[in-house]
């Protein structure tokens, strides 16, 4: 496992890492989460990600106990807020009321003394920026978040977020997770740039395109029981014929190569300087075991220009 700086920060971060979305708490069975997990930390995986929202804390639950089984120092823990967590007007958002309590109630779900990366779920318009930075500051302060991040926000809601930091002298923003993939490539035009100007680290999440890019997807109409898919409307409707023939085409390159296309579409993400881990869902041990294969293969010039040829 190869391990990357999370954007100018001095913090060290698995090229592949692990999330807990739509898997754990939820459809996987616990006995399989927790397994994932241990394959996980035992391939060199130190970065561990789940949200309040992930089955509202059962993810939170899952994923804290099952890493009190090394030492707190030797993995990094990251938790999310903005997504109602209740009823009420004030359960949602990223006042600095709904931030407080939902950090502290993600590390009691957790069993966790700190996170190491706090994220902002989404950007809240009715929220002042100050108020949201401030309160995650305040936290960073009391030792109970070390890094700030964002996930999803647009490359001005980002520079407006780092100029009201600058200008209260608050905690900077180190890392944002936006979705990134062959088939999903918004970043690239704005937001990289600015990050890449700014310090600020990419941490992505589906970079399979929640399994299309695995290659186990043959027909739009033909979906396998077993797969996430099956069970997500969502997901399904994103599978498009036009779609499995690119990743058929990727297939033949990643054959030559002597890997899968699954490890293809990582190692292309991984291609990208700003981009300090691609984080992985996986429903089984086995899943972790297949995508860490990633970490460590570098894409010549040549095959960097195949793949953009297929994806055009």
């Amino acid at each position: 496992m190869r391990y990357r700086r999370l954007g100018e920060s001095g913090l060290k971060v698995s090229e592949i890492s692990l999330g807990s979305w739509l898997t754990y708490g939820g459809y996987v069975e616990r006995d399989n989460a927790v397994s994932s997990i241990k394959t996980a930390y035992d391939l060199g995986i130190n970065f561990f990600d789940t949200a309040n929202v992930y089955e509202k804390g059962a993810a939170e639950e899952l994923v804290g106990k099952a890493l009190k089984a090394y030492p707190r120092e030797s993995y990094v823990l990251a938790t999310k807020a903005f997504w109602p967590m209740g009823e009420g007007p004030n359960d949602r958002g990223l006042s600095r009321k709904h931030i407080i309590e939902q950090a502290n109630a993600s590390l009691k779900r957790l069993g966790h003394d700190y996170v190491d990366i706090f994220y902002c779920h989404r950007y809240d318009p009715e929220t002042p920026l100050h108020e949201t930075l401030r309160a995650i500051d305040d936290l960073i302060r009391q030792g109970k978040v070390l890094y700030a991040g964002v996930s999803e926000w647009q490359a001005s809601q980002i520079a407006e977020a780092l100029g009201v930091a600058d200008r209260y002298l608050l905690d900077r923003i180190v890392v944002n997770q936006p979705v990134y993939n062959m088939f999903d490539r918004y970043i690239e035009k704005e937001i990289i740039p600015l990050c890449e100007r700014s310090g600020i680290g990419q941490v992505v999440f589906s970079p399979l395109a929640q399994g299309l890019l695995t290659g186990k997807y043959t027909s739009a109409t033909n979906i396998p029981q077993d797969s996430r898919a099956a069970k997500l409307e969502r997901m399904r409707n994103r599978i498009t014929e036009e779609k499995i023939a690119r990743v058929q085409q990727l297939e033949s390159v990643a054959g030559e190569l002597g890997i899968t296309v699954g490890n293809l579409a990582l190692a292309w993400i991984l291609s990208k300087k700003n981009i300090a881990s691609a984080l992985v869902g996986a429903s089984r041990p086995e899943q972790v075991t297949e995508n860490v294969k990633a970490s460590g293969v570098d894409l010549s010039e040549d095959v960097l220009s195949r793949i953009e040829e297929i994806l055009k």
